[in-house]
């Protein structure tokens, strides 16, 4: 307004082409910049294809399927008896009645028989008589096997000696001076009596006999075993020795 005023006022151009074409030009500029870079990555990509199929093998076909069973054999139903008609109350009627039948005097029973017995036969016996072949009586059954006399030793302890005769030294080794130590195994019985006896290990035959004679004569408490008396086998160790006085 001060401008109108002094008269010094500034005049608008009136034809503002020029800016104008300057500034579409600019745009145009950046707009080819930008879309150009676009257009040249798009046209390097790879086609990418409408369809894609994959082709596999078909599957086996299923096994058949198993054949089917036989039928069951059917048992064969028995034949249905026919129910007797002897001595049973009768079904119907009869349409007339029929004469007795002559009884034969052989065929008459006896008081005390029983129905189905033989004609003839002894009054209370077995129907249909007795066997003719009777079968022989089993066999007794056989003796149990005698126990092996049970050795005395670990657990088992010996039965106390009830009786003990010492061996006599005989002369003519006392005389020869033979000495030695006899073992021997004693075979006792369920009364504690010595039934058998056996050198194990022998020193002189004398002084054997004389070992054998004395334990002979031994007597032991019975062994018992469970609550019963029971055999049994031990060893005995009899030593001969000579001292001078």
């Amino acid at each position: 307004m001060f401008d109108l005023i002094t008269g010094k006022a500034r005049h608008i151009p009136s034809k503002p082409g020029v800016p104008l074409l300057v500034s579409m030009s600019a745009q145009l500029a950046l707009v080819g910049a930008i879309v150009a870079p676009v257009l040249f990555f798009v046209g390097a990509l790879p086609e990418v294809p409408t369809m894609m199929a994959f082709v596999a093998e078909a599957p086996a076909p299923p096994p058949p399927p198993p054949p089917p069973a036989p039928p069951a054999a059917k048992t064969p139903t028995p034949p249905a008896r026919p129910a007797p008609t002897t001595g049973a109350a009768p079904i119907e009627a009869p349409a007339a009645i029929q004469p007795e039948r002559s009884i034969d005097p052989g065929d008459i029973g006896v008081p005390g028989g029983v129905e189905g017995g033989i004609p003839g036969g002894v009054v209370g016996g077995v129907v249909g008589g007795l066997p003719s072949d009777i079968p022989p009586p089993p066999p007794p059954p056989a003796p149990a096997a005698p126990r092996a006399p049970i050795r005395v030793g670990g657990q088992i302890q010996a039965p106390a000696l009830a009786k003990r005769v010492e061996p006599v030294y005989p002369d003519v080794a006392v005389s020869a001076r033979i000495r030695g130590v006899v073992i021997l195994e004693a075979n006792v019985d369920k009364d504690g009596r010595v039934v058998e006896v056996k050198v194990l290990r022998t020193a002189n035959v004398l002084l054997d006999a004389a070992a054998i004679t004395a334990v002979r004569q031994w007597q032991y408490r019975p062994l018992i075993l469970n609550g019963l008396p029971e055999p049994f086998v031990l060893t005995v160790v009899l030593t001969f020795d000579l001292r001078d006085s």
